[in-house]
């Protein structure tokens, strides 16, 4: 394999979560289609979803507008209503496409002996409306949707591919507004390639890797953002990063998420000494939105010098707990932890980053001929807080979205056109790569404590000084030395610190995900915050 090998497709998508491998099912019958995963394909946020996904399967008790409502009312009077409405219009359609796929979704009968799909609760939801497979949604959506890109001829997989930047027509002497194509790190050959296209699609997730704690996998190191950004797309809502409430706080368990459907089912959250005390915060107490429930429990800890708090589920029935949850009552088992009989030790972890790049509702952003769709995307659907099981939801409905516009396009697009070959000529071998490791630590620390679930003006500045710091330092690095996966990440999630801290530092109120001791109350007339890049 040379240096500059080329590969072509009609569409080039970027990642293999549930949005990327949606879109790639729903294009691959009429063009062919290039997947571009980072690592193996199972390997992304989605495998590690475990609540579910929303949908109005229960028509008789729960309706569209109950769950447009609900979710206006969890994103804190940022969601865009439109967005919000499309998506859970679509929504039933959607779902109805993953059970026709195969997504093995939990079954049981009525009262009359019927079957029908067993539907659970979450923070935020009026009505039982939550889809899911056990306690392991993601994981059956994710497995299914492999099976089924593995065997269409018209896919191309490419694992253990991590994308480098976005290629421009400016590299044609053009004006820079249309995606050609991009630089991909083939990490077993250790070569760059280029990869040209009719449509480039970003599925990457998300960036909570930024943070010191997170529940997301090493992978989530918001690549699309940052090279949208740096291509010429427009960014929104950055500083909305949702902590999860209950990351299992435990050594050997580290980054293992406690399901919010198990709060849904009657767990309680507890102080070290066995108080409850989200009836002190709010009068949903353990059903609140996750904000909420997040920094009440960041509050208790700070207030009670604790590492953690405990959220408990024992006082339900053994059967009831094993059948519900088996894949927490497995892992949990596995270290000593019967949640069957004892509360389970809890931390607020980085879980999901509810802006990102600016799109239509069609998953196009700024750019012509690129899309973006799932987590890296702001659609407008989460606004200041994600509501739980949206998540999915968004990636399902978008990437139908994104399919049907771009197969409108398709047939008029021009051919891929030969990119600039990747220049190594002047760069070398590093050998201080300590210096990415200890600046990747210094990164996710310093985010963690200044730019976590509870800010200030001033902590921010001081975060702003430090990544700008690190980026210089990482950009005559990135100039000097050839490129490796770590630098690539490190790359990214600096320059996605940045965007998430200048977005901090512009939303002068606290608000959802966002809240500063020096701006507590909120605006009056919030609106989302968009940051306009330079193009070069």
């Amino acid at each position: 394999m040379n240096q500059n090998k080329h590969h072509i497709a009609d569409v080039a998508i970027i990642g293999s979560g549930a949005a990327g491998l949606s879109l790639a099912l729903s294009l691959a019958n009429y063009c062919n289609v290039t997947v571009i995963s980072k690592g193996a394909l199972t390997e992304g946020s989605t495998l590690y979803a475990q609540g579910g996904i929303a949908a109005v399967f229960d028509k008789q008790n729960d309706s569209i507008e109950s769950h447009v409502e609900d979710t206006l009312d969890a994103g804190g009077g940022l969601c865009d209503r439109d967005a919000v409405h499309y998506t859970a219009s679509n929504a039933h359609d959607c779902l109805q496409w993953l059970i026709d796929q195969g997504v093995p979704f939990d079954m049981e009968f009525d009262s009359k002996g019927k079957e029908r799909f067993h539907l659970t609760r979450e923070g935020g939801h009026s009505h039982r409306r939550i889809l899911h497979a056990a306690d392991a949604t993601g994981k059956a959506v994710q497995t299914t949707l492999i099976s089924q890109v593995k065997i269409h001829k018209n896919i191309t997989l490419l694992e253990q591919y991590n994308a480098i930047d976005l290629i421009t027509d400016k590299s044609a002497g053009k004006t820079g507004s249309h995606i050609e194509g991009m630089y991909v790190w083939n990490k077993k050959a250790k070569k760059v390639e280029t990869i040209s296209a009719k449509f480039v699609a970003l599925a990457t997730g998300g960036a909570s890797k930024v943070y010191l704690y997170t529940s997301n996998p090493d992978v989530s190191s918001g690549d699309g953002i940052a090279m949208a950004w740096r291509a010429g797309c427009k960014v929104a809502n950055m500083e909305f990063n949702q902590f999860h409430p209950t990351s299992l706080y435990h050594p050997e368990l580290q980054n293992f998420l406690i399901t919010e459907a198990m709060r849904g089912e009657g767990a309680y959250l507890k102080r070290p000494d066995g108080t409850r005390f989200m009836k002190d915060f709010d009068s949903r107490e353990e059903l609140a939105p996750r904000d909420i429930v997040a920094r009440a429990i960041d509050f208790e800890m700070k207030r009670l010098g604790a590492n953690c708090v405990y959220l408990d589920i024992s006082h339900k029935d053994k059967d009831f707990i094993i059948e519900h949850f088996p894949t927490i009552y497995a892992k949990c088992l596995s270290v000593g932890l019967d949640i069957t009989k004892e509360a389970i030790p809890v931390v607020p972890a980085a879980h999901y980053t509810c802006g990102g790049v600016m799109t239509d509702f069609n998953g196009k952003t700024d750019l012509d001929n690129l899309y973006a769709v799932g987590e890296v995307a702001y659609t407008g659907l989460h606004g200041a807080n994600r509501m739980a099981s949206n998540s999915l939801l968004e990636c399902i409905v978008f990437a139908h979205a994104a399919a049907k516009d771009i197969l409108s396009k398709i047939e008029h697009a021009p051919e891929p056109m030969a990119l600039p070959h990747w220049d190594e000529s002047r760069v070398s071998n590093s050998d201080e790569e300590i210096v990415i490791t200890h600046n990747w630590h210094e990164l996710r620390l310093f985010m963690w404590d200044y730019v976590g679930i509870v800010r200030s003006t001033k902590r921010l500045e001081r975060a702003l000084h430090r990544v700008e710091l690190l980026q210089q330092e990482i950009h005559d690095y990135y100039a000097n030395f050839r490129v490796s996966n770590n630098l690539l990440e490190l790359r990214n999630l600096v320059q996605v610190s940045e965007l998430i801290i200048r977005s901090a530092m512009e939303r002068k109120e606290s608000r959802g995900l966002h809240y500063t001791i020096d701006y507590p109350e909120q605006s009056e007339n919030p609106t989302p915050t968009i940051l306009t890049p330079k193009r070069n």
